[in-house]
């Protein structure tokens, strides 16, 4: 495994996409590889045993391509699984997608943060945890926002419509009227909504709110352990390859839309 050698991203459907472009942008020579576990998705309601089946089967398909990192673009997998891949790979980089609590906490004037994320992610230890350092640390008090269905809306491709417009003010409304100033985007598949989410706050408010997204860090961590490891590909065109469990012509569409790129997509059997 060399410099040469691919990186994986992985989540339950488009919304590592969101991560994707950082790492892209991050690392123009990398050949990545970019696994949608559509057929699955979304994550966020299933068990945390089915999480990590599903997570430890795609980081070994992945590792079939010899992969040198894996990123695991996906909170709930992260939440669920990435402890599972790490003691399963040992020497391999492994970078998660933690939800910006901590950036949040620095930011926030009020005192009070909002978490939007899947139902998986708030009620996982991982981000318990998390939550109970920083408040302890800081006196910042966090309100979880479970968004069911809005990860559903963004695999569909309905970024803007009328159903995503209702889902999303009625988890919004809550959090600004207890005083969130902050908002963490706990999803990879929320900033592909963000837009959205920013016009709807200045119906609900004209108090400033700060969205924070958590991408660029992940693409951050992922550059610091390929150098410490002299992993990275100093030259070279990068490129994607695409692979979903789930309908082709709908990740081919997404890469289109959300990122405008036309990589190659090839679809995959359910069982990985």
């Amino acid at each position: 495994m060399g410099a040469e050698a691919p990186i994986g991203v992985f989540d339950s459907g488009i919304g590592g996409l969101s991560v994707l472009k950082y790492i892209h942008a991050s690392l123009p020579n990398e050949q990545l590889l970019y696994f949608a576990d559509s057929g699955f998705a979304p994550y966020g309601g299933r068990p945390e045993s089915e999480i990590v089946a599903r997570s430890l089967a795609i980081a070994e398909f992945l590792m079939q391509y010899g992969a040198k990192a894996l990123v695991v673009a996906c909170n709930t997998a992260t939440a669920a699984a990435i402890k599972a891949i790490r003691e399963l790979y040992p020497s391999l980089p492994v970078v998660g997608v933690e939800p910006g609590l901590k950036p949040a906490a620095a930011l926030t004037r009020t005192g009070t943060v909002g978490v939007m994320a899947t139902k998986g992610t708030l009620s996982s230890t991982k981000f318990n945890l998390l939550r109970e350092q920083i408040t302890a640390a800081t006196n910042v008090v966090f309100l979880p926002q479970a968004c069911i269905g809005l990860a559903d809306q963004v695999e569909k491709g309905e970024l803007h419509s009328a159903a995503t417009a209702a889902l999303v003010r009625g988890y919004l409304q809550p959090l600004i009227e207890q005083g969130a100033d902050t908002l963490v985007l706990g999803c990879t598949h929320y900033p592909f909504v963000q837009p959205l989410i920013e016009e709807l706050i200045a119906h609900i408010t004209s108090k400033p709110i700060t969205i924070v997204d958590t991408g660029e860090p992940v693409a951050r961590q992922l550059v610091r352990l390929l150098t410490e490891k002299g992993l990275l590909r100093q030259e070279g065109v990068g490129t994607i390859t695409g692979f979903t469990t789930g309908s082709q012509t709908a990740l081919e569409s997404a890469f289109a839309k959300l990122l405008g790129l036309h990589p190659p997509v090839m679809p995959i059997a359910a069982s990985a």
